[in-house]
């Protein structure tokens, strides 16, 4: 009898620790998730910053390509207000918009000699650009972060203590299809 007691206590420590276990990953990919979008956040505050210093600096030179800027400083409002609210949908419609305007701009920069050779302009774009690849490095990190998560809280026997303990699955960071197709180099330089 003294066996058969240990053999059922030992059988429940196991499933126990077990448990402990399959929470605690849970757990640690909740928050790099959460990690993954904070990067992200840095990263799109850091460019918020910089984009009105360059419409400025644009602003000297461009007199008649006020849409244009106008489309970028409406994008980074876009993206402002889907931060606030949290919504990785929105956000990553509105960081679409965004990038398609900077693309514009840059594009639209290139009939303006003079802005092209302005020190300040060469600078933030640059720093634009360099803060456009990181974001795209750290949105591909979320959506395997994110991935990771909603892969675990759906498998089994995870999906039982990530039901029972509220875990939900997070929401993939999608760009809009004009992202995802070829761009016209024809067009932007009619």
């Amino acid at each position: 009898m003294e066996i058969v007691i240990f053999v059922l206590i030992g059988t429940l420590a196991v499933i126990l620790i077990y448990g402990v276990l399959i929470y605690n990953n849970l757990v640690r990919l909740k928050h790099d998730v959460a990690k993954a979008w904070a990067n992200i956040d840095v990263l799109l505050k850091q460019r918020h910053d910089e984009l009105p210093k360059l419409v400025e600096t644009c602003k000297q030179y461009m007199k008649f390509e006020q849409e244009t800027l106008e489309k970028v400083m409406q994008a980074r409002a876009a993206v402002n207000s889907a931060m606030r609210q949290g919504d990785v949908g929105a956000v990553g419609a509105a960081e679409s918009q965004l990038r398609l305007g900077l693309g514009n701009l840059f594009a639209v920069a290139e009939n303006y000699p003079a802005l092209k050779a302005d020190d300040t302009f060469l600078h933030l774009q640059s720093r634009i650009t360099g803060l456009e690849n990181s974001i795209a490095d750290r949105r591909e990190f979320y959506n395997d972060s994110v991935n990771i998560n909603n892969v675990r809280i759906e498998q089994f026997p995870d999906l039982i203590l990530a039901k029972n303990f509220g875990f939900k699955p997070a929401e993939l960071l999608e760009f809009d299809e004009a992202e995802l197709t070829d761009v016209d180099m024809g067009n932007l330089f009619s």
